[in-house]
């Protein structure tokens, strides 16, 4: 009975063997020999409703360039499986494989014709259904691959799949990147990019597909809702003013190693930025734009006493004639001892003439004595001049402002004579200029304005309008005077460097020190600033440059390092627009014979003035001297001393005697320009190290 039993089991269990191995192996056949057919009838069978992306709108600057734009780009792939080369045993593929790998070889030029042939023959023979052959080629290539043969002939006959994509391009790289923004796949959008982000992307649409094998998916006919695409922004920067900027910026803080910086100008009248150039050093010591500088709020410094001169003259605690002892640049209050950055030693000054000087002390004690008793008459005034509000630029991730008031938990016994120089405040650079642009504007703020016209298909659909913030922020009596006192800085004061003969500025001078983190003030980093507009009698533009010197900068004063920048801007915006700006007769330039001064080498002066049959008068003593005109057509040599084991004062050479000098120290020199030398990297009388560099700049 046992044995009867076990040949019965063991005839079950051979049975239920051989099933599970045929069925194994029917499993193995249907995936690895009819897998593909089988997978094909799945996606025939697979719908999905996907979403159709809209083209982007694009970003002009005022003057119709294009600041931001989509341009498509292009992914082809393959279908050897389609029919129309598969058909007649692939007769076409055969026919047209060797001409087709070498055009396809000389229009990449990444691989030989005989790899390309090699490579198309092994996926027609797998039948691959989703060849990928090209990645992120251009409209332009891509026009010239659809004329190749065999691809020509279309789609379905060519198997050819074009996968069209778009790339957010700016045509100007670096200028205004960071105003304008930047639209990214996988990060946050920033300026204009992410401000006007739903009017730029447009509407989404949406197609019912179904998916073939290899993950194609085919369109299904009358299940469309077509994308709407997104409107177009008309700014109001202009290419050629933010090309200026830009350079003028570029320039100072490549020669200074600054840290960081920006530059705005604005149109006086209507609150129009033209250009916003922010720079910031990466670690390998190049500038980008790589944060919106001009919107962050900082301690302005000096540039914020035009505000304090407001208050007080509006208030009538003073006039710009008005006594104040500067005491001699050093002043006590409340355990904290004030200094003015320069030592000038003067003592009993005028209003003016202490924003002239751009005397800590001077604001201080006029703010402490007038203002003391009721901090809130002057904390009133900096908020009916917004300085505790946003601009209102059309920009996301404006910094908030910070205006102290006694009520404030930080406030102390000396919050109110250290915000009157710019300290224990914080305003972005934007929120100055709108001072000094409504000082400019006959005392009417603007509001900031980026974009003038939103447009669709060239249409206009919304156009901006300039915009008053505050009607008058003073009164005339107290608008003439701080023109006065702005004007006077430029022939009196700390801005005097900065004149041209040409036409007026009107601006202020600015120096903070800046902490750095946990180190505190011991790093001895300097914010240089200046803030004005020119041409002071018809004020056309306003401008404020801000720049964030490196530690231990040698040069860090307003007028020494962010002055230039304005000027530079002045200057060329005023020859590009000479003809529509008044220029008063008492600026323009007169003939000076004291322009006539060069230095040299005696000999080479005196071959010179020889040549010419110029009669001089030699008072010269040594191998360098001085050549300046004097009376009666005669020329006067007087001796030019070169100081020796530090840096000798090159300015009025020529570059070969400047270079030679130079070279001779053992010194490498960049130049820049043409002429006489006036300006020089490594100051005067510093200590010389081996193998620096100086950078000449020639008039």
């Amino acid at each position: 009975m046992k044995r009867d039993i076990l040949w019965r089991v063991y005839l079950c269990f051979l049975g239920i063997v051989v099933l599970g191995a045929f069925i194994l192996g029917k499993a193995l056949y249907i995936q690895n020999v009819q897998g593909a057919y089988w997978r094909s009838k799945s996606d025939t069978l697979h719908t999905r409703i996907v979403s159709l992306e809209a083209d982007r709108g694009t970003i002009y600057s005022e003057d119709g360039n294009m600041l931001s734009t989509s341009i498509p780009y292009f992914n082809i792939y393959i279908d050897f499986g389609a029919d129309g080369l598969q058909e007649k045993n692939g007769k076409r593929f055969r026919e047209h494989v060797d001409s087709l790998s070498i055009q396809l070889a000389a229009l990449f030029k990444d691989r030989t014709a005989a790899v390309y042939k090699a490579q198309l023959q092994e996926g027609f023979r797998k039948k691959n259904r989703y060849y990928s052959l090209q990645k992120n080629i251009s409209f332009d290539v891509y026009q010239r691959l659809r004329e190749l043969p065999l691809v020509k002939q279309g789609r379905n006959k060519s198997g050819f799949i074009a996968e069209v994509k778009s790339k957010r391009m700016s045509p100007y790289g670096l200028l205004a990147n960071r105003t304008i923004g930047l639209a990214r796949e996988n990060a946050q959008n920033v300026g204009l990019e992410y401000t006007y982000d739903s009017l730029l992307k447009g509407e989404t649409g949406k197609r019912l597909v179904r998916f073939i094998s290899g993950g194609v998916a085919v369109p299904v006919e009358g299940y469309e809702i077509e994308p709407e695409n997104g409107h177009d922004l008309k700014t109001t920067i202009d290419v050629n003013i933010q090309d200026i900027a830009e350079n003028a910026l570029l320039k100072v803080m490549i020669e200074n190693e600054a840290v960081q910086g920006t530059c705005l100008v604005m149109e006086v009248a209507t609150g129009k930025l033209k250009a916003i150039a922010n720079l910031g050093r990466t670690g390998n010591g190049e500038y980008w734009e790589d944060l919106n500088y001009a919107i962050r709020a900082t301690e302005p410094g000096s540039t914020f006493k035009l505000a304090t001169m407001l208050s007080l003259l509006e208030d009538k605690k003073i006039t710009i004639a008005s006594p104040v002892n500067l005491e001699k640049g050093v002043w006590k209050i409340n355990g904290r001892t004030v200094f003015d950055s320069e030592r000038h030693g003067r003592e009993e000054v005028t209003a003016e003439q202490a924003f002239d000087l751009s005397s800590n002390v001077g604001m201080a004690k006029m703010a402490y004595l007038h203002y003391s008793r009721n901090p809130n008459q002057f904390v009133d005034h900096l908020k009916r001049l917004r300085l505790n509000e946003f601009s209102g630029v059309d920009l996301v991730g404006e910094n908030h402002p910070v205006i102290k008031s006694p009520k404030s938990k930080t406030w102390s016994a000396t919050s109110l004579p250290w915000m009157s120089f710019g300290y224990e405040v914080l305003v972005s650079p934007l929120q100055t200029l709108m001072l000094y642009n409504a000082v400019a504007n006959n005392g009417k703020m603007m509001k900031p304005y980026l974009v003038e016209e939103i447009q669709q298909n060239g249409i206009s659909l919304q156009k901006n309008e300039p915009k008053v913030w505050v009607d008058s922020i003073c009164s005339g009596s107290t608008l003439k005077q701080l023109r006065t006192c702005l004007n006077s800085v430029m022939t009196n004061g700390t801005g005097r460097s900065l004149q041209t003969p040409y036409y007026p500025i009107a601006g202020k001078t600015g120096t903070a020190l800046v902490a750095n983190g946990n180190r505190g003030y011991a790093d001895h980093i300097y914010q240089s600033s200046f803030a004005g507009y020119f041409p002071a009698n018809e004020p056309k533009y306003s401008c404020v440059v801000v720049i964030v010197n490196k530690p231990h900068a040698v040069k860090y004063y307003g007028a020494a390092v962010a002055g230039p920048v304005f000027r530079e801007i002045a200057d060329k915006l005023f020859a590009m627009q000479a003809q529509q700006i008044a220029v008063p007769s008492a600026v323009l330039p007169k003939r000076d014979s004291s322009a006539f001064r060069y230095s040299g080498e005696k000999k080479a002066i005196q071959k010179v003035l020889a040549a010419m049959n110029w009669q001089y008068r030699d008072s010269a003593d040594g191998k360098w001297a001085n050549v300046a005109a004097g009376k009666d057509q005669l020329a006067l040599l007087d001796t030019r001393t070169l100081s020796t084991g530090t840096m000798p004062d090159l300015k009025g050479l020529g570059l070969k005697d400047a270079l030679f000098l130079v070279e001779s120290m053992k010194l490498k020199v960049q130049v820049k320009g043409k002429g006489k030398v006036v300006s020089q990297s490594v100051v005067a009388g510093t200590a010389i190290k081996k193998d620096n560099t100086v950078v000449l700049e020639l008039n």
